[in-house]
């Protein structure tokens, strides 16, 4: 089996949900001689799929023409090399493709081709970044109302409002209700000593990118001094080689995931692997768009180091592209799929009416 064709359609998407223009995500297609096609979404909707489609058909399409979709590690550390100038967003986008297309090759889904740990998992809502405090109560009052199994706070960035709000949320909610706060890289060390010191009296679950996302030696200082687990690696780490710093250093409690920022399954599962090794939970972070959500999904269900799910709120507008789109059940489960590949109808009508290219 040889790949003979790379296309990527782009089409509109939805404004962010934070306000903005319309942007546009990418369908991906990896043709094969047998009929058979890997698919991907490439973009986010705060980041559209224009910015990063030109590099890709240009570096990418080139090396994976006449390639065999089988020797996926092989053509995984081929593109990793271009990753200077493709960027890991396309390695992660093709790499996806070609999990999906294993799977259709195997008849299997893709959590099964990984070895699968579990059939679902329980997964939580995270709020948007808000200025006032009433609207994160009002978000955090819905996502336990329609049964999600946790909420994960994205705060004002301003330490005292920051504080109140995660004082109030936990109120609203009660004490047995799991709580996050994702700082977002916002904070000095010592208004993170601050407002770790807040969240470990409140009883949250975690205390996400609170720094800098390369300042390892004061990540280090907050895991030393605070008890509350800390969490970063979700945007510098993009490859398995640049995780090691952080764990010999204790510079984080947990390892982060993410489709495009990590390049892909491919080094999500060798990394949630490193952080089994050395005890760490490894979470997986929502990847962009709705289809590397849903890689993402069959990755949680093949670890057992991974406790939630992470989805964005309000989730409809992340769930686009999907005929089906990713939802919880009445016990706030999110289940595996079970179609080949990726294993779920992409809204292919949709794409269709909103197309504003195709570059092949």
């Amino acid at each position: 089996m040889k790949i003979t064709d790379v296309t990527l359609t782009l089409f509109t998407a939805p404004p962010p949900p934070r306000g903005g223009p319309e942007g546009n995500l990418g369908l991906l297609r990896l043709i094969t001689d047998s009929g058979l096609e890997g698919l991907a979404f490439l973009g986010a909707l705060d980041n559209p799929a224009s910015m990063d489609g030109p590099q890709l058909m240009r570096l990418l399409k080139p090396m994976l023409l006449g390639q065999d979709p089988l020797q996926h590690e092989r053509l995984h550390q081929e593109m990793r090399r271009l990753t200077r100038m493709a960027g890991y967003r396309t390695v992660g986008a093709v790499d996806v493709a070609l999990w999906d297309l294993a799977g259709k090759i195997a008849g299997l889904p893709i959590h099964q081709l990984l070895g699968s740990y579990r059939s679902s998992i329980p997964a939580y809502g995270c709020s948007q970044f808000m200025q006032e405090k009433a609207p994160y109560l009002e978000q955090a009052r819905q996502i336990k109302e329609r049964g999600f199994r946790g909420f994960k706070i994205h705060p004002p960035k301003r330490p005292a409002l920051d504080i109140a709000i995660a004082e109030e949320v936990r109120a609203t909610l009660g004490d047995g209700f799991p709580l996050m706060l994702d700082g977002a890289w916002s904070y000095t060390y010592q208004d993170a000593m601050l407002i770790g010191r807040a969240l470990e009296r409140l009883g949250y679950l975690w205390f996400e990118d609170p720094l800098g996302d390369q300042d390892i030696h004061n990540y280090a200082q907050l895991c030393q001094k605070l008890d509350i687990p800390i969490m970063a690696t979700e945007f510098p780490a993009g490859g398995l080689d640049t995780y090691p710093i952080w764990i010999t250093q204790h510079a984080t409690d947990f390892l982060r995931g993410d489709i495009p920022c990590k390049g892909g399954i491919t080094t999500m599962i060798k990394t949630a692997h490193l952080a089994e090794a050395f005890g760490m939970r490894y979470e997986i972070h929502y990847s962009g768009n709705s289809l590397s959500d849903i890689a993402g999904l069959h990755v949680a269900m093949a670890i057992r180091n991974c406790e939630y799910f992470e989805m964005l709120y309000p989730d409809p507008v992340h769930s686009y592209g999907l005929v089906h789109p990713l939802a919880i059940d009445a016990d706030g489960l999110l289940h595996a799929p079970t179609g080949p590949g990726l294993g779920v109808e992409i809204d292919m009508a949709l794409i269709a009416r909103r197309t504003e290219a195709v570059l092949s």
